[in-house]
């Protein structure tokens, strides 16, 4: 790294962060700021005390907490990469790293954006961003409904039986009002429109599904490739192999986003009983050897 290139490592937590800054072959400094506004702009005063215009900041993509300071490093110019945590942790593994607190971790991450320079990333658009909020509020939604009539169906008192129904019908207005919000959003963006109705003109895949893989893939043109979007969603085959004595099974690579991974499954299951291409997909993938889930999985891209 040349002394005039300069890396931001940040060690993300809901209430703060902590930020390394790697200038040349210098030992790194060490700052932790509040995961607000106030804290963003102290980071921004930090940057300018060291004389940088540019840095390229780094951090693990983690829950939302790290969503805000991305966008605000991005809108002042400055290039964000947010890396899947599992990439991380391998590096640290690779150089023996034995410390565990938010300094050292904001420091790995910058050595690892230093080593390795990964993509950069791009806020989602406005209306992207909603979507996704929409489509993960309606999947929590969901399963929230989905526990609650198992409960009711194993529940005998009749008070409980009483609030667990008032609960669904609750969830239920909660469900529609959401795919309300959901469609109102389409009807308003007519490129959102339009890529939802390409994806569901493809067997099996519906409104809500075409819904939540747009929220989640984003900007498909991020992807040079069908099999880096299947990376993105941990659909790639992981072989375990190693000389002649370890041979064990080909599974799936789940180090992906999990919500699309699930979103695609079910659809996949319905292209391999309704579409002939899909069929034919699948059969090559039995007479290659692969198990019965991995050939679902494998159809899904």
């Amino acid at each position: 790294m040349s002394e005039k290139e300069a890396i931001l490592g940040i060690d993300i937590s809901k209430d703060k962060f902590s930020a390394a800054l790697l200038k040349g072959e210098k030992k790194s400094q060490v700052k932790e700021f509040s995961n607000n506004l106030e804290g963003f702009e102290q980071l921004k005063q930090w940057l300018e005390q060291n004389q940088l215009e540019k840095v390229h900041a780094c951090l693990e993509a983690t829950s939302t907490y790290g969503h805000s300071v991305a966008t605000y490093l991005h809108s002042l110019g400055h290039v964000v990469s947010i890396v899947n945590p599992a990439r991380i942790k391998g590096f640290a593994q690779s150089r023996l790293s034995r410390t565990k607190n938010a300094q050292a971790d904001a420091t790995t991450i910058a050595r690892f954006c230093a080593a390795l320079k990964p993509q950069a990333w791009t806020p989602p658009s406005p209306e992207m961003a909603q979507l996704q909020s929409y489509s993960r509020r309606l999947r929590a939604l969901e399963q929230m409904a989905t526990q609650e009539k198992n409960r009711l169906k194993t529940t005998v008192d009749e008070s409980l039986i009483e609030d667990i129904e008032a609960h669904l019908v609750f969830l239920e207005t909660q469900i529609d009002n959401v795919k309300k919000r959901q469609k109102e959003l389409l009807n308003e963006y007519s490129s959102l429109k339009s890529q939802a109705d390409l994806l569901t003109s493809i067997v099996g895949i519906g409104e809500p599904t075409a819904m939540t893989i747009l929220a989640e893939i984003g900007d498909i043109n991020q992807f040079s490739s069908a099999r880096q979007l299947a990376a993105f969603a941990g659909l790639t085959p992981q072989e375990h192999q190693s000389g002649t004595s370890v041979k064990g099974k080909t599974r799936l690579c789940k180090i992906g986003n999990p919500h699309l991974r699930k979103a695609l499954y079910f659809p996949a299951l319905s292209s391999i009983r309704h579409c002939s291409p899909m069929k034919d997909l699948r059969e090559r993938f039995l007479e290659a050897g692969k198990n019965i889930l991995n050939t679902v999985t494998g159809c899904e891209f």
